[in-house]
C-alpha cells in the first residue's frame, strides 16, 4: 500500500511539469501573433508549387555566349556574340503539332455556336456549371452531347452562318467557312505603360517624378484589342513552291489524322502569339475553377531563351545535340533537312516529318534544328545584340498593319527540312514577317519559370545563402 501511494505523488508531479511546459510553449508560439504587434506577414497564405506543364521540359537559368558561331556564310556580320544570362522557363518538348494546334481552331469555333446557339435556347445548348463538383464554367461550353438533336430546323438554320455559302461551295459539299474563325483577346502594353503611363509633372530625372499623377485616361489605354484569324494558310504548300507538285499537301497536311503529330505549319507570327494568349487562358481558367493559383502566361520564346534551350547544356557546340558534326558515328543524320544539295530523303524524309522522331538534346528537346523553323518574340534588328541589355535580352516589337515592312521582321531559328546545314546551327538567326506563313515555319511555347530554380524552399530561407 505504501508503494502505490508514493507512485501517485510522483505521477502527480510529473503532470505538474507538464502543464508547466505547455503553458510555457503556449506563450511562445503567442508571440508570433499578429495580435501582439509582430511582423509575420499574411497569415494562411495558399501554398503553391508548380508542376510540370503536360508536354514541357524544365531550362535551368544560365549564362552563355549568344550568336557565338563559326560561321557567316551569307557575311550577314548580325550575330555580335555576347554574354547573357536566361532565367529558368519551361519549354514545350516539340514543335506545336497539327492536332494541338487544332484544338484552338475547334475552341474557336465551338465558342462562334455557343454563342449563336446560346441566343435560342441556352438551356439545352450551354453546360454552365458541374453538377458533380459545383464548378461554374465562364464561358459555358457547348453541349455537343448526343441528347441534342443538331439536325432539327432551328439549329441548322442558327448555325447557317459559320458555313460557306452555296455559291462558294466545291462539289456542293457543307463546309465551316474559315474566315469567320477569328479569335478575339486582349492584352495589357506593359512596355507603353512603363514609358509613359502617368503624365510627368517634372523632370524624369528627379526624385519627385516619382510622384507621377494618372493621365485622364487612366489605365485603358494601355489595354490593346486584337483579332485573328486562327486557322492556317493551307495554300502555303503551293505559294511558298509554285513550281512543285505539293496540291496532296495543301488538300490534307492540317486536318488529315496521318498528319496529327507532325508540326503545324502556314501558321504566322500573330497566329502563334495569339494560340499562346489562348492556352494561357486556358490553363488559368481550369486553375481557378479549382481554387488555385495562377501561372505565368504562355509566349514565344525570345531569341536568346531559344539559342539557350537549344544548346542543351553544350554551349560552345554547334548543334542541339552537341556535336560538331550532322551525323552520328553510325553515319546517320541526327536532323530533317536539305542535306547533300538537294537529296531531302537522305534523313529519312522529303517535307517535314513526325515530332521527336531524332534524338532529344541535353534539356529533352526536339527538333531544335530541322523539321520546321521556328517563331520567336524577338524582332529582327542586325543591331540588337549590341543594344540589349544581357540579362533576359530581348528586342520586341508589334508592328502595325501601317508600318514599314522592315519593323514587321520577326527572328526564326533552327532551320527547317528545306534548308541547307548552315541554318541548323543554334546561332544562326533568320527573319521573316509577321504576317506572312509559310509551309517551313511552326513555333512551340515556353512558360517562364515562378521562383529561381527547381527545389527553391517557397518558405522564407532565412538560412540558406
Amino acid at each position: 500500500m505504501h508503494q502505490i501511494v508514493n507512485l501517485t505523488v510522483i505521477s502527480a508531479a510529473h503532470m505538474k511539469r507538464l502543464l508547466f511546459f505547455f503553458l510555457a510553449l503556449i506563450l511562445i508560439s503567442g508571440c508570433k501573433n499578429t495580435g501582439n504587434g509582430e511582423l509575420v506577414g499574411v497569415t494562411k497564405r495558399p501554398s503553391f508549387s508548380q508542376p510540370d506543364p503536360y508536354g514541357m521540359t524544365f531550362i535551368p537559368l544560365g549564362s552563355f555566349v549568344l550568336g557565338v558561331g563559326e560561321e557567316d556564310i551569307p557575311y550577314a556580320q548580325i550575330n555580335n556574340p555576347k554574354r547573357v544570362t536566361v532565367n529558368s522557363f519551361y519549354m514545350d518538348e516539340t514543335e506545336i503539332t497539327n492536332n494541338e494546334y487544332r484544338q484552338f481552331v475547334h475552341w474557336v469555333r465551338d465558342s462562334i455556336a455557343r454563342d449563336l446557339l446560346g441566343q435560342v435556347n441556352p438551356d439545352a445548348y450551354l453546360i454552365e456549371e458541374n453538377k458533380k463538383t459545383g464548378e461554374v464554367y465562364d464561358p459555358p461550353f457547348l453541349n455537343w452531347g448526343t441528347d441534342i438533336k443538331w439536325d432539327d430546323e432551328e439549329t441548322a438554320q442558327t448555325l447557317e452562318e459559320m458555313y460557306l455559302p452555296e455559291q462558294e461551295r466545291f462539289f456542293r459539299k457543307k463546309e465551316i467557312d474559315t474566315r469567320k474563325l477569328k479569335y478575339k483577346y486582349f492584352w495589357i502594353d506593359l512596355q507603353s505603360a512603363a514609358r509613359k503611363d502617368f503624365t510627368n509633372k517634372g523632370d524624369p530625372e528627379d526624385a519627385s517624378f516619382a510622384n507621377r499623377e494618372i493621365g485622364p485616361d487612366g489605365r485603358t489605354k494601355y489595354v490593346k484589342e486584337e483579332t485573328i484569324n486562327v486557322y492556317p494558310d493551307t495554300l502555303c504548300w503551293i505559294h511558298d513552291f509554285p513550281y512543285s507538285y505539293n496540291e496532296p499537301l495543301t488538300k490534307s497536311y492540317f486536318w488529315h489524322p496521318t498528319y496529327d503529330n507532325y508540326p503545324v505549319v502556314g501558321v504566322n507570327w500573330s497566329q502563334a502569339r495569339a494560340f499562346c494568349v489562348w492556352r494561357t487562358a486556358l490553363f488559368n481558367s481550369y486553375l481557378q475553377g479549382k481554387g488555385r493559383a495562377g501561372i505565368n502566361d504562355f509566349r514565344l520564346p525570345t531569341e536568346a531563351e531559344w539559342e539557350w534551350a537549344a544548346r542543351g547544356g553544350f554551349e560552345a557546340n554547334p548543334f542541339p545535340w552537341g556535336g560538331p558534326y550532322s551525323r552520328n558515328d553510325k553515319g546517320c543524320l541526327l536532323a530533317n533537312f536539305k542535306p547533300n544539295k538537294g537529296n531531302y530523303v537522305d534523313d529519312g524524309g522529303a517535307t517535314t516529318v513526325i515530332v521527336g522522331h531524332y534524338p532529344a538534346n541535353g534539356f529533352g528537346l526536339y527538333d531544335m534544328s530541322g523539321n520546321v523553323a521556328e517563331w520567336t518574340n524577338s524582332a529582327f534588328d542586325e543591331s540588337a545584340n549590341i543594344f540589349t541589355w544581357d540579362l533576359n535580352p530581348d528586342y520586341s516589337y508589334l508592328a502595325k498593319p501601317d508600318d514599314p515592312i522592315s519593323m514587321k521582321r520577326k527572328i526564326v531559328k533552327g532551320g527547317s527540312w528545306k534548308d541547307v546545314e548552315y541554318y541548323l546551327l543554334v546561332s544562326t538567326k533568320d527573319y521573316e514577317y509577321q504576317d506572312t506563313a509559310k509551309s517551313y515555319i511552326g513555333f512551340r511555347c515556353i512558360m517562364p519559370y515562378l521562383g529561381r530554380s527547381r527545389g527553391d524552399n517557397p518558405r522564407r530561407a532565412s538560412n540558406v545563402y
